[in-house]
């Protein structure tokens, strides 16, 4: 429409010729280069002209008799009708879609919420690995009394069989009511984490409609133009039978920033979009982050587990078979570095799990107060 309103239609007289200064030819402009870009719009923008371009040269015929007929008034009132309902059904099409800040909340809260049951399996965690230390400690001391005692005749190795026997009660210290946590909680992440993936399949979907939003806005900001401006050519032709004044009226529409009021409505609506999804991708990343961190527990639990099982499999030996503690002591020194070292790689995956988490956390903040509401 826009500048191709000043085309003839068939042999009626030119109905309107823009003046280039005119305050809203910016937004006819922009309204001129989506129809270009879009083939349901130049439909629309052809329908939207013909209909118009009737209603006025009706109006004009009417005027030269220097009368408005009945069926001028009720071209007019037929073909606004028919610009709404062409409207009404794009925009049924395009069902309206508000963001919904609740929804987004009860995401934020649920990850909040999961998050602090993460790091409270962190917390437990280490209080698993206190326990694992004074079990190193204890073998250590089992060590280093049966340096006092070999050769000692009569000693028979006791205070390394008590040691012995003090690190079998201490017991594994990765109880059951651990592993049903971890369980717990690494569940929560991956449901957590399918929740966000789905909420940011809605939002790329949502995202992927702006063509559709645009084409809807300049639908809008067409006919209520050519709403307008046969209203205005009605009232002028009211007023001032000659054509002439009531064609040179219809240039004087104060329409100009409705093109841009439109426009800015679906900016706002790409901007909300674009910081719900800001927020979800942070929250997708921090989610990510703390299910592979968890896989590292998991795997450096099991590999010290096996390794606990081991060196209680040799303490219950040699408690069994006292002649055996020298033989169980020596494969003691073998293994204890490993389950040293197991422990300290443990430790520092959990520490790293937790600190990933509050930066996530952080990040997540971060974005909530940056995201607009609107």
């Amino acid at each position: 429409m826009g500048g191709q309103f000043s085309k003839r239609t068939g042999e009626a007289p030119p109905v309107l010729q823009f003046d280039t200064n005119l305050q809203y030819t910016a937004e006819l402009s922009l309204y001129e280069a989506a129809c270009r870009l879009d083939p349901d719009l130049q439909s629309f923008d052809r329908t939207l002209q013909a209909r118009t371009n009737r209603v006025i040269n009706s109006l004009a015929s009417g005027v030269e008799v220097r009368a408005l007929t009945f069926d001028s008034l009720k071209e007019v009132t037929g073909s606004l009708l028919e610009m709404n309902q062409e409207v009404v059904k794009v925009i049924l099409d395009c069902k309206k879609d508000i963001w919904k800040n609740q929804e987004l909340f009860e995401l934020v809260e649920d990850y909040f919420e999961n998050s602090l049951q993460t790091l409270d399996f962190c917390t437990a965690t280490e209080k698993c690995l206190k326990k694992a230390r004074d079990s190193q400690l204890i073998l250590h001391v089992a060590l280093q009394q049966f340096e006092k005692e070999e050769g000692v005749d009569g000693k028979k190795y006791s205070s390394t069989l008590e040691e012995l026997n003090n690190f079998k009660a201490a017991g594994n210290p990765f109880t059951e009511d651990f592993f049903q946590d971890f369980v717990t909680v690494y569940k929560q992440q991956v449901l957590m984490l399918e929740k966000l993936q789905l909420r940011k399949n809605k939002l790329d979907k949502k995202l992927k409609s702006v063509k559709a939003w645009r084409k809807l806005s300049s639908i809008i900001f067409g006919a209520t133009f050519a709403a307008i401006l046969i209203c205005s050519v009605v009232a002028a032709a009211m007023a001032a039978p000659p054509v002439v004044a009531a064609l040179a009226a219809a240039t004087s529409i104060p329409i100009g920033s409705m093109g841009k009021w439109i426009d800015s409505l679906w900016t706002g609506y790409e901007n909300a979009l674009k910081g719900q999804k800001e927020v979800i991708s942070s929250m997708q990343a921090g989610t990510y982050i703390a299910i592979k961190d968890l896989d590292g527990i998991r795997v450096l639990v099991d590999r010290l587990e096996i390794e606990i099982q081991t060196l209680m499999q040799n303490v219950e030996f040699a408690l069994r078979e006292g002649e055996a503690v020298k033989i169980v002591v020596e494969e003691i020194e073998k293994k204890l570095g490993v389950f040293m070292k197991s422990i300290e790689d443990l430790s520092e995956q959990a520490d790293r799990c937790s600190r990933d988490i509050r930066r996530a956390r952080t990040v997540v903040l971060q974005r909530i107060i940056k995201h607009p509401n609107n």
